[in-house]
């Protein structure tokens, strides 16, 4: 296949700044992936002056937060980062929805990267999984689609 453009981002980012909203509940869990989201952010370029955290209660909480950093022009992109393990009740269902559901309609109306990193898993030890070492961390994969996805943009503007 050739003859094409292709767009594409990068694993660095210049010039660029970035919010991460996470989430307090489930910190044992939320706080693993945002070390990992931080170091991920700092191996791309990205110093500490131009990230800034934001702390909520939960992740039904998330969407507003961020569609307020995001509203700023001195945002780039904002990274959600959360925790929602399933219990007993239809409780977990209502929280997902509704997270997931804020950020993408903020991204696409704010016309700027919204990166899901709330992990919505059925056990606390699938969720340690997925914020384990950076390899299989959610919170650097998180941090590496919103470098990537400010670089595209860049390139599409």
């Amino acid at each position: 296949m050739t003859g094409y453009q292709l767009i594409e981002g990068g694993t660095t980012v210049e010039n660029a700044r970035i919010a991460i909203v996470a989430s307090r509940f489930n910190s044992f869990v939320v706080d693993r992936l945002l070390s990992a989201c931080l170091a991920t952010l700092s191996n791309a370029g990205l110093g500490k002056e131009q990230l800034q955290v934001i702390r909520v209660p939960g992740a039904f909480e998330i969407p507003l937060a961020v569609k307020e950093v995001a509203q700023r022009d001195d945002c780039d992109a904002v990274i959600a980062l959360g925790a929602v393990i399933r219990g007993e009740t239809p409780h977990f269902e209502y929280i997902c929805r509704e997270c997931s559901h804020g950020l993408s309609r903020i991204a696409i109306d704010l016309d700027k990267p919204v990166i899901f990193g709330v992990l919505t898993v059925d056990t606390a030890e699938q969720a340690l999984d997925r914020a384990g070492d950076e390899e299989s961390n959610k919170g650097a994969e998180a941090a590496l689609a919103a470098v990537e996805m400010i670089n595209v943009l860049r390139k599409l503007k």
